[in-house]
């Protein structure tokens, strides 16, 4: 499977590469593209925050799965925010790191504590393009509601979530 990382806005190259990285020996091939601007029509000024729904849109479909990465604060219909949304059984995700960060919570800077939240994002939205949904388990498939949610689930599939994986395309083989 072959995934391409959209970077939206300025994104945090480290987080970037290492995406880059564990996706490609996750999921077979991944690389970056070049930057999109953040689109100004997802932004919401009563929020202070932009729809991910709009920005998700308009990503390119020329890979398997695009992973559009971002640092903006995203929100979705209905909820106040999210980390990230996706297109269930579709092409296109997307990510936020700005939630992610622990200087968001008043904390000190983690670089490696966001890359792992961020990997756990992104595989979860990967997970939802492929057509997975919620799971209840510590499964990377878990819903997550706050950064704490994020942190207790696991950064994969459980064997429930795999073998719906398998169902839904044996053509295509998960690296673990």
């Amino acid at each position: 499977m072959r995934i391409c990382i959209q970077p939206v806005g300025e994104v945090d190259r480290e987080v970037l590469e290492f995406l880059e990285k564990q996706l490609g020996k996750l999921f077979g091939e991944c690389k970056i593209l070049e930057p999109m601007d953040i689109p100004s029509e997802a932004y919401d000024p009563l929020r202070d925050q932009f729809n991910s729904t709009v920005i998700l849109r308009m990503l390119p479909t020329t890979c398997d799965v695009t992973l559009g990465v971002t640092e903006v604060d995203l929100y979705a219909d209905n909820l106040n925010f999210v980390f990230g949304e996706a297109e269930l059984f579709g092409r296109r995700a997307i990510i936020s790191l700005k939630r992610l960060r622990q200087e968001f919570y008043g904390l000190p800077e983690d670089k490696e504590l966001l890359k792992v939240r961020a990997l756990k994002e992104a595989v979860h939205e990967i997970g939802h393009v492929l057509g997975l949904e919620h799971c209840k388990g510590r499964c990377v498939m878990r819903f997550s509601n706050s950064i704490v949610e994020v942190d207790m689930k696991d950064w994969w599939f459980c064997e429930s979530c795999l073998k719906k994986l398998f169902e839904f395309n044996r053509s295509w083989r998960l690296r673990s």
